[in-house]
């Protein structure tokens, strides 16, 4: 059995890729298991397995020890002597113990253990080869599908893709071949489970690198997208060159590069847009088709109206405020669409509420200064009326002196 265990794992390094240093020690960890639990051993083992010829050998590790020692952990210093004149206390004696029969109970107890580490190694084999492809295009075939999810076969390993990643108005045949976007590489108890995307807006990004050069070279950049996947999307892309036209560029001669994405994604809308450092334009350019006659920004609030024409107005806002939706997105803007009528009417009423507003405030302002002027016009009339107390007091007082001082010369005379 330890000959053809040697052969099967020349085969699976071979084959699968699995090294025989990973089976060695998954092989060497199960034995030690078997033999304990065969042998009743509570004692310190290991067991070392020879890749070359296949032997197996079980040793019981004791560690050298002065006095009091546990027998089945331990030897005594006086006893390691005996051995060899140079142990020290600390030092560790291997001593074999394979049994006669050990090679059969072994390979029993061992044979599971074993090809858990096999199936693990492999799991770990096919992580290492997903995880690069992260954030990437692979092609796959549908393999089978349920009410949530739809499963891909990548070849190795069976991909996931939710119902929150697919296209809504996508139909799949089994055994069709798609391209999928791998949305993340997750390790799991079951293996790896790889989770990929149709409606991701990467995937849309990734599929213009593989038709525009320029795109995956870096002369054009895309700057952002707003995708609602199945229906419309809109592409903000810029040129580091000034020769290049970056929009030219992506839709190719004749729209033949933009038609092989939106033919990939089943005739989904496309709209490529001119980015500008300048955000009136950029939003004038993210409101397309619609023509802007101007762009009004709230910087507090990072918000803008957008001025269309009256008969642009449904055009501007698209079906079920699609297009003013996307263009929000694409460019991180709040967009309020109103028809030029409809502006007018709403300058006119901020006009108003200013003046309102200044009414109001003059209102107020004069309020304010009239109780002003009444608290003045109090607080000085209690001044005079505190000095007209005093004065009255003071010729009450000088009154009543002189009628005692009368009284008193009144009664010298009698």
């Amino acid at each position: 059995m330890s000959k053809e265990l040697v052969n099967a794992m020349k085969v699976l390094e071979a084959e699968k890729g699995i090294k025989p240093e990973v089976i060695k020690e998954a092989l060497e960890s199960a034995l030690i298991l078997a033999y304990k639990k065969n042998y009743d051993q509570a004692q310190n083992v290991e067991v070392v397995f020879n890749e070359e010829t296949g032997d197996i050998k079980v040793y019981s590790v004791k560690e050298v020890v002065d006095i009091n020692y546990d027998s089945t952990l331990e030897i005594s210093l006086e006893e390691a002597l005996k051995i060899n004149r140079a142990y020290e206390i600390g030092d560790k004696i291997k001593f074999e113990v394979t049994p006669k029969d050990f090679g059969r109970i072994a390979t029993q107890t061992a044979k599971h253990v074993v090809m858990q580490r096999i199936r693990e190694a492999e799991r770990d084999i096919i992580y290492d080869e997903f995880i690069v492809h992260q954030d990437e295009i692979l092609t796959g075939t549908i393999e089978r599908s349920d009410a949530r999810n739809v499963y891909v076969n990548l070849g190795k390993v069976e991909a996931i893709m939710p119902a929150s990643e697919q296209i809504p108005t996508e139909q799949f045949q089994m055994d069709e071949r798609v391209k999928v976007y791998v949305v993340k590489v997750d390790k799991t108890s079951k293996g790896p489970q790889i989770v990929v995307s149709r409606s991701h807006a990467d995937f849309l990004k990734r599929l213009f690198e593989q038709e525009v050069p320029e795109i995956y070279e870096g002369v054009v950049e895309i700057i952002s997208i707003a995708r609602e996947a199945g229906d419309r999307s809109k592409v903000a892309v810029s040129s580091r060159d000034s020769n290049i036209d970056p929009v030219g560029t992506c839709v190719g001669p004749r729209g033949s590069r933009v038609q092989s994405i939106v033919n990939e994604l089943n005739g989904e809308n496309m709209d490529i847009i001119q980015w500008d450092e300048d955000p009136a334009i950029f939003i004038k350019n993210a409101m397309n088709p619609a023509e802007v006659m101007n762009v009004v920004f709230d910087e507090d609030n990072h918000a803008c109206i957008v001025v269309v024409p009256d008969y642009q107005l449904s055009l501007a806002i698209g079906k079920k405020g699609q297009n003013a939706r996307l263009a929000a997105r694409l460019t991180g803007y709040k967009i309020d669409i109103k028809s030029e009528t409809s502006y007018q009417e709403y300058l006119i009423q901020q006009e108003l509420a200013q003046t309102a507003d200044q009414e109001e405030l003059s209102v107020e302002e004069k309020t304010d200064n009239s109780e002003e002027m009444l608290e003045a016009s109090s607080s000085q009339l209690n001044e005079e009326l505190v000095e007209v107390n005093v004065e009255n007091q003071e010729l009450e007082e000088e009154s009543l002196e002189e009628d005692l001082a009368q009284v008193f010369e009144e009664e010298t005379e009698e």
